[in-house]
Order: C-alpha cells, then structure tokens, then sequence
C-alpha cells in the first residue's frame, strides 16, 4: 500500500468505521462509510486523490492521534 500520504487504512464493517493513519503520524475514524467505499479506496492507485475525492468532508470524523 505505498501512499505518500496514507500510511495504514483499517476498515470494521460491524460498525462501518474507517480508520486512516496519515504519514504525518495524525489519525481519524471516519464513520458510517460503505463497505464499498472502503474497499474502494484501499484498490486506489491513489489513496491521497481517492481520499480528497470520496472520503474527505463526505463523513462524520474524528482525530484519535494520541499524544506522544
């Protein structure tokens, strides 16, 4: 999954919660997003534009980047 912006995408369909860890060290939940959407961005040859086209001010988020 080389990305020079994401660095890890995690997915839990139970609670349709994605999970992105930027490379800059910062991470969001973002939440109620489809399956499809998930997988979608996960087979993108680039996570950056499919982030800022499909993902990004789309869904309710959060940062849960923990202090270091």
């Amino acid at each position: 999954m080389p990305s020079s912006v994401v660095e890890n995408i995690a997915y839990e369909n139970e609670h349709s919660r994605l999970t992105v860890t930027f490379v800059s060290g910062r991470v969001y939940e973002y939440y109620l997003v489809p399956p499809s959407v998930a997988q979608a961005f996960r087979a993108a040859r680039s996570k950056g534009t499919y982030f800022n086209r499909h993902i990004r001010d789309r869904y309710i988020c959060r940062e849960i980047t923990s202090a270091a």
